[in-house]
Formats: C-alpha cells, sequence, structure tokens
C-alpha cells in the first residue's frame, strides 16, 4: 500500500468517526444516561429482590433507545433555533452535518427498536414510553417550549417519567410509589432548567424561546428556582413518611437538597458571575445522588428485614 492510499484510508476512517459521533451527540448521551439510571432504581425499587437480567435488559435498552429517539426529534425539530444560540448552534443539524431525512429514519428507527423491546416486557411499559417520548419531542418541542415560560414546568412530567417506567418494565402496573419518584424529579426539573436558562438568558432571547427569565426577568427567575428547591426538599421527604425509604435516605436527601437550597439562596441573594452555571451543575450530580441514595437506602432495608426474618 503506497503513502496516497494509506492517506486516503485514514482521512476516510477520520470522516466516519466524525459522522458516528455526530450521531452519537444527537441522542444526547448524557442525559439519556441520568435518565436510566432514575429508571433502574425504579426498578430495583419495585421489588424486594433485584429484578431478573431480562427485565433489566429489555428495559433500559428499550427506555435508551426511546430516550435517545426523542432526544434525536429534539434535535430535528429545533434544529433552527439551535443554529442561533451559542450553546447549540454547533449541533449536528444545526450545522448542516447531518441531513434531516438522515436523522428522521435514525430517529425513527430508535423509536420502533425501543418500543418493540419494551413490548416484549408488556404493553403499559411500552405505551407509556412512548407517549414521554412524544410528551417531550412533539408537545413539549414543539408547542410548550415556544408558548408559555411555564414550558420546563408542564413538559417536566415527561423527563420524570423514566422511574414510572422502569417499575412499571418489572411490575406492569403503576403504584404510588413509582409516582413519588416521578414526584421527585418533576420538582426537580424547573430549578434545574431555570438555572441553565438565567446562565443562558441571552441566547434564549436572542431565538426567541419565552423561557422565564427572558419574559419575567432574572431575579423573578431567581426566586422561583429558590421556591421549588423549597418544593423539592417537601417532596423529598415523602418516601420516607410514606415508609417507602428508611433512615438512609431521610439523611442523605435532606444534605442533598439543603444543599441545592444553599446554590439558590446564593443565586438570589449573593449571587455571582458563574454561580447560575454552578447551580445548574450542582443539580444534575444532586439528582445523581439522589437516587444512588434511594438505592441504597433500598438494600439496606431488604438486608435489615432479611436478617430479621
Amino acid at each position: 500500500m503506497d503513502k496516497l492510499q494509506w492517506l486516503d484510508r485514514i482521512g476516510v476512517s477520520l470522516v466516519a468517526t466524525a459522522v458516528w459521533q455526530d450521531y452519537l451527540t444527537m441522542t444526547k448521551p448524557k442525559v439519556v444516561a441520568m435518565l436510566l439510571l432514575t429508571a433502574l432504581v425504579g426498578m430495583c425499587l419495585a421489588v424486594p429482590t433485584i429484578p431478573s437480567a431480562r427485565v433489566m435488559l429489555l428495559g433500559l435498552a428499550g427506555i435508551g433507545l426511546q430516550a435517545a429517539a426523542a432526544a434525536v426529534f429534539n434535535h430535528i425539530l429545533d434544529r433552527h433555533f439551535d443554529a442561533q444560540m451559542v450553546r447549540t448552534y454547533h449541533r449536528p443539524l444545526a450545522k448542516g452535518r447531518i441531513p434531516t431525512s438522515k436523522a428522521v429514519v435514525f430517529a425513527c428507527l430508535l423509536m420502533v427498536l425501543g418500543f418493540g423491546l419494551l413490548w416484549l416486557l408488556n404493553p403499559l411499559t411500552a405505551w407509556l414510553t412512548m407517549a414521554s417520548l412524544v410528551g417531550y419531542a412533539v408537545v413539549y418541542t414543539v408547542w410548550l417550549k415556544h408558548a408559555t415560560p411555564q414550558n420546563i414546568v408542564i413538559g417536566g412530567l415527561a423527563g420524570a417519567a423514566p422511574p414510572l417506567l422502569g417499575w412499571t418494565a418489572v411490575t406492569g402496573s403503576v403504584d404510588p410509589h413509582a409516582l413519588l419518584l416521578v414526584m421527585l424529579v418533576f420538582a426537580w426539573t424547573p430549578p434545574h432548567f431555570w438555572a441553565l436558562a438565567i446562565h443562558r438568558r441571552d441566547d434564549y432571547a436572542k431565538a426567541g424561546i419565552p423561557m422565564l427569565p427572558v419574559t419575567h426577568g432574572i431575579e423573578y427567575t431567581k426566586t422561583m428556582v429558590l421556591f421549588y428547591t423549597l418544593l423539592l426538599f417537601a417532596v423529598g421527604l415523602l418516601p420516607w413518611l410514606t415508609a417507602m425509604s428508611g433512615g438512609i435516605y431521610l439523611i442523605g436527601s435532606s444534605v442533598l437538597n439543603f444543599g441545592f437550597i444553599g446554590y439558590a439562596i446564593k443565586l438570589k441573594y449573593f449571587d455571582t458571575t458563574g454561580h447560575a452555571w454552578a447551580t445548574f451543575r450542582y443539580s444534575i450530580w444532586h439528582l445523581l445522588a439522589l437516587f444512588v441514595v434511594l438505592l441504597v437506602d433500598h438494600w439496606w432495608l431488604i438486608s435489615l428485614l432479611n436478617g430479621i426474618d
């Protein structure tokens, strides 16, 4: 093989890698991973033992594929707005690196495959996951996001569904405890996204998206962030008050929620440059840690009960 052929092969390989990375980027893998963690915790909390490998593999794969499909549809539907924002102008569709038609096919394949895997478990989980996809990709992205500054509050229900989906994947039914997990994510969503919206207020204004800092001002949004962190603390007590979780969860969740409140208080009354972004980043780790604490507490309770038996 001569030098030119070798260089051509390297060039083709680099292009293929870049294309593959663009397709992966459209699925928002970090977001999907966070959703899958909450779904996994929902699975584990649904039963007093570890769920079967089949249920976990099919459930997580199906939920993950559907979440990835929703992310790709979000890229497709928001591509013109993404091109106007500093945070998103480099996305594959906004830059034109991936044709929209191919992105649509990719999203549909992910959606159908994910639905099929979940159908193998039970129809309830398949349809609930599809409803979440439609809620995020269509109701939120197409309508709510551009219709009301409360878009995050209303549309947050779709993003809060994975713990419920994990629960129904195991049991085939909806349980009040699963809805408590949904409430946790639902209450967490507004302060999480509004902290980002404060940091990127000018971006949203330029794109004409009526996020709360654009329509009601940054100070009002800071107040709402603080309000929802207080609400999250109250909601966070419910798993313990209903005996769904025990002392490990109560202590862990209280520490995490007080930390979130502390960030919100500083944002409201002692704001500094970059603190909104720091609050946003803390919120991500807060949710991940909160669900890990739920899982640790659940397994501790199970081991305690087995010891008593």
